[in-house]
This record gives structure tokens, sequence and C-alpha cells, in this order.
């Protein structure tokens, strides 16, 4: 598992904070192991994230986005579709995707917000990291007990 290679995946929306779980993720796993894609928005993560896990080429996949309340409901949707999605996008090609994609109830682009948020998604990134982690050394043993 030393040599596994990981995608992460990262919305462009609100990237200043998006980017900040790929830096919570690399504290766990190495950077040179980690090969990252930017993505415009959250809804355009599922598609990219079953291309890379069918790829064949990466032990996990991670994918991040914050998808926030415009007002409108639809980031109800929105945020559904994508959980839905990245949770199908491991199942149909049996590679973990993980997803760091949040939506809080009440986001403002204020500074404390911005603080706030920046720092739960290197939390998240980390959360992430162990995730992928764990997961691949679970199915490495039932592996090794077959």
């Amino acid at each position: 598992m030393t040599h596994t290679r990981f995608a992460f995946i990262k919305a462009q929306w609100h990237a200043d904070i998006v980017d900040q779980a790929l830096k919570g993720f690399c504290e766990l796993i190495p950077e040179a192991q980690v090969d990252v894609f930017d993505v415009p928005g959250a809804f355009e993560m599922p598609l990219l994230a079953r291309d890379l896990a069918e790829s064949g080429q990466y032990g996990a996949v991670a994918a991040a986005a914050l998808v926030v309340d415009g007002g409108i409901y639809r980031h109800d949707f929105v945020a559904q579709a994508v959980v839905d999605g990245l949770m199908r996008a491991g199942l149909d090609s049996g590679v973990p995707v993980l997803s760091v994609s949040l939506t809080p109830h009440h986001f403002q682009e204020t500074e404390h917000h911005m603080a706030i948020y920046k720092a739960h998604f290197v939390e998240k990134g980390r959360e992430a990291a162990r995730a992928a982690l764990g997961i691949l050394k679970t199915r490495e043993s039932l592996q090794k007990a077959a």
C-alpha cells in the first residue's frame, strides 16, 4: 500500500476554503502520491470521480466541495446529487470514493465564517485521508485472508 496513488478532486467554487481539504489530506498522505484535479463546481465531481476510479490508477478518490445556500434551495438538490453520485462511483467501480463535500446551513462570506470553514476543511481533509488509508488497509487484509 505504500506506493498507492490517490486522486483528489477540488471544486473551484470557494476554492480558498475547499483547497484547505487538500492541505489536510496531504498531511497524512504524501503529496507525491496525490494527483489533483480541479472541476468548476460540486456537480461535476461524481463523473470525474467515476472516471478516475475506473482508470485503475488510484487506490482511492477524494472529492471536496463547499455547497452553499444561495437562498433559492438549489443547494439541497446539488448536495444530495453530489453525495449520491460519489457513492455510486465508488460502488460501481469498487474503488473507495470519499466525500469532503459540505453544505453549511448559514454560511456567510465574512472573515469569521471563512476562517471557521478553512480550518474545518483542513480537518475534513485529514479525515478523508484516514478513511482512505483505513479502507485500503482493511481491504488488503481481507485479500490476504482469502
